[in-house]
């Protein structure tokens, strides 16, 4: 009876050995982060659910792209926060393109609330950011020194609140304006970076015909996060690994850069449903050397 006893305690422990083994191993394998508009459909018709497919496809850390009246995707910053924490997901920063000099106080304390560091400016904001449709090109409207003014008062609101300000670039900013000025470079030039920084978005740098990395070198540790995706050979958007850019040189210069985190993100899946394209960017991370 004792020896059974003790033969069935060492079974036991074991198997809890295992299982420890088990969830160590899944815990340390989520990695990466995921901006959530290229989920934004599914997010739509279930943000739980969706949440819950993104964490189970690998990811740890997450960028909103829903926020509205006061809530992400219909949930209030706090229960946002908490739904997040128990599918062991991270706030790390949130998309926050209606942002104005007049709302932001209000909105960045909502953003606080739902536990998120980085408070990001997609676009050029309060009607600035122009869309051609005929020509398929973006822009904007106001000028770089006005950007540069409005981008550091939300900055300084920004570190106020307890957050940091990102601006999100397209491929515009990386262009000669009317007045022959390169907004980002104006922009990195003109903007304290004790109040602004940037997120580098690295397909759009490069369908601009710029280089990420020259950037890096240009202006150092300005660039705190990355939106990685690829390019296919029509020069669409693809999932990370499968297309041309030369992501494993760009992440070499990770620390040059500045960045402390990145989030896949892919505007269009085309002939790929978008919760399948995340997985295959999640291999592909994976495979690059993205920790």
């Amino acid at each position: 009876m004792k020896k059974s006893i003790i033969n069935s305690s060492i079974k036991g422990m074991l198997l809890a050995f295992m299982l420890i083994g088990v969830f160590t191993t899944y815990a340390q394998d989520k990695f990466g982060g995921l901006a959530l508009y290229t989920v934004r459909d599914a997010m739509g018709d279930n943000a739980k659910e969706t949440l819950k497919a993104v964490a189970d496809a690998g990811y740890k850390n997450i960028e909103a792209a829903g926020y509205s009246d006061g809530k992400f995707y219909n949930m209030t910053p706090l229960e946002f926060k908490a739904y997040l924490k128990e599918l062991g997901l991270n706030p790390i920063s949130t998309h926050q393109g209606s942002v104005t000099l007049d709302n932001a106080d209000a909105m960045m304390a909502d953003v606080k609330a739902a536990g998120f560091k980085y408070f990001v400016v997609p676009v050029p904001p309060m009607g600035l950011f122009k869309v051609d449709k005929e020509t398929r090109s973006m822009g904007m409207k106001g000028g770089a020194e006005n950007l540069a003014n409005i981008l550091t008062t939300l900055g300084k609101k920004a570190k106020k609140a307890g957050l940091k300000l990102l601006y999100h670039n397209h491929d515009f900013e990386y262009k000669k304006d009317v007045d022959g000025i390169i907004p980002i470079e104006y922009l990195l030039e003109n903007c304290d970076p004790k109040y602004v920084n940037f997120q580098m978005d690295l397909y759009w740098v490069t369908k601009a015909g710029a280089d990420p990395v020259a950037y890096f070198k240009k202006y150092p540790k300005r660039f705190k996060m990355w939106h990685v995706k690829d390019m296919d050979d029509q020069g669409r958007f693809a999932p990370v690994g499968t297309g041309h850019l030369d992501l494993a040189r760009i992440l070499a210069n990770k620390k040059l850069s500045g960045m402390k985190y990145y989030m896949v993100e892919q505007d269009k899946t085309f002939n790929m449903e978008p919760l399948e394209a995340i997985k295959v960017s999640h291999e592909g991370l994976r495979k690059i050397g993205f920790k």
